[in-house]
């Protein structure tokens, strides 16, 4: 058993699950608050009991979200503990300010929003509602700066004498183009998992020819929002590339499986069908433009490994003489300042630890794309059966929309599957390698709360999906 692929495995485990809750509370938000938006307005009562229905449900999956979220955060300090000490004054920062402002935020208001309808006003629900909905895309941002902060470090300084970086610049760390872009990016994934989920329950009851003037306006405005957040999604991704272009070459390399670094590098669908210069203009918005293939990284890497294992060997010196010899010490600081940015090569053994996994980064970025189209196909016949009343004349895709939901689902999975596994072996890019962040624990006691915690989030999980198809099948709306 290694514990360094146990402690990933746990990872990705609660990760992965997380994942499952996270993207429909961010979208079914923002659909729920249209929706009463609409009542406010027009002072339609069926929109308002269409409003209270997909609220009922926000709050189931909102429940159990919490209880992942907080075991994930937990897992820094159990099972990466010197990666909590290495970062932990950059790290925590946006971590605490999350849980400080956007959890309480989402806490005061969502009790607002369930438990105020008969006792304040339309106007004040409906502010309270938006403010949910706020609240959970604000939380969604400082866990998102967190993250893009690990894919791209910036901001910090490395302290020899504690060991650990320490923020210099907190706004360069919140505000840098990485996490804006993986914020709208991972946010309007996020609506367009929440729309489709109201399309495929919609679409369910008007098979079922239950609630159907119901299902049809949430078709509609779900469809809406699902399109909109599926542009926002395109033109972030389209960014994204070009970021990861620059600040992480070898996640590119392998989301193509690209050897050979080129000017004509070429793109492909599936492995024998591809568009020439298509990777180069992803990557650089030039057809000509240069990418960096995984041979070539290598090659840079032997290099870098070689600069990491002098900064290394300089500041283990500069550490035991710190104090009894200055004069070594000094020199030794001095060494290790010159090579100091490739201070975390130094842990690795060879440039091969440097590919990540490529069968599984190419396939899970040709998922995302491939689902990620289908889902936008459902919202586009969504808006023009719905404008043309043909809902119910067209079962077949009716059933395309419930097929949609898993697919809407596979992309979100895919996409962080990419976006994590594509940064191996990194827990923080170019910065800590993970067999130098986990903690100094046994593997079996690992390996004993992977099992614990697969259970229990597969048993919540199974809670929430009799709990939703319950409500689904006993509404009525009347």
């Amino acid at each position: 058993m290694d514990l360094v692929l146990l402690s990933r495995i746990q990872f990705a485990l609660t990760a992965c699950y997380h994942w499952l809750f996270v993207p429909l509370t961010l979208g079914l938000g923002v659909v729920m608050s249209v929706m009463e938006t609409i009542y406010v307005v027009r002072g339609d009562e069926a929109w308002r009991r269409i409003a209270r229905f997909w609220q009922k449900l926000f709050g189931i999956n909102f429940a159990v979200g919490v209880a992942t979220g907080i075991i994930l955060e937990f897992e820094f300090g159990t099972n990466f503990s010197n990666y909590s000490w290495f970062v932990g004054d950059i790290f925590g920062a946006p971590l605490a300010i999350e849980g400080i402002l956007a959890f309480f935020m989402e806490a005061t208001f969502i009790a607002i929003m369930f438990f105020g309808w008969e006792k304040v006003g339309k106007r004040t629900h409906l502010m309270a509602t938006w403010l949910t909905a706020i609240g959970t895309m604000i939380s969604a941002w400082w866990i998102l700066v967190a993250n893009s902060w690990m894919q791209h470090p910036v901001g910090m300084e490395f302290n020899p004498d504690t060991v650990r970086n320490e923020m210099m610049d907190f706004f360069t760390v919140a505000f840098q183009p990485t996490a804006v872009i993986k914020f709208v990016h991972s946010v309007c994934s996020g609506w367009m998992t929440g729309a489709m989920f109201v399309v495929a329950v919609s679409a369910w009851f008007l098979i079922k020819g239950r609630n159907q003037e119901m299902a049809k306006k949430s078709i509609m405005v779900a469809s809406i929002v699902g399109i909109i957040g599926t542009a926002f999604c395109m033109f972030a991704g389209d960014k994204h590339g070009v970021d990861i272009a620059k600040t992480q070459p070898m996640k590119l390399a392998a989301a193509e499986g690209l050897q050979q670094g080129s000017n004509e590098a070429a793109f492909s669908f599936v492995p024998g069908i591809e568009v020439p210069h298509m990777l180069s203009f992803l990557a650089t918005h030039d057809w000509n433009g240069y990418v960096w293939g995984i041979n070539d990284l290598k090659v840079e890497g032997e290099k870098q490994i070689a600069e990491g294992k002098i900064a290394l060997e300089a500041f283990r010196t500069y550490r035991e003489n710190r104090e009894t010899n200055d004069s070594i010490a000094q020199t030794a600081l001095a060494t290790f300042n010159e090579h100091k940015q490739y201070f975390g090569y130094g842990y690795l053994d060879s440039a091969d630890e440097l590919v990540p996994n490529v069968w599984l980064c190419y396939w899970c970025f040709r998922l995302m794309i491939g689902c990620g189209c289908i889902v936008a196909l459902c919202f586009v016949l969504g808006i023009i059966l719905g404008w043309k009343d043909w809902l119910e004349k067209y079962r077949w895709i009716l059933v395309l929309f419930l097929i949609g939901l898993p697919c809407v689902y596979i992309a979100g999975q895919c996409g962080w599957i990419f976006t994590e596994v594509g940064r191996q072996p990194w827990a923080i890019q170019g910065l800590l390698p993970v067999k130098a962040a986990v903690s100094s624990v046994s593997a079996g006691s690992v390996l004993t709360t992977i099992i614990i915690f697969a259970t229990l989030f597969t048993a919540l999980l199974f809670a929430e999906v009799r709990i939703m198809l319950r409500a689904i099948r006993e509404h009525n709306d009347k």
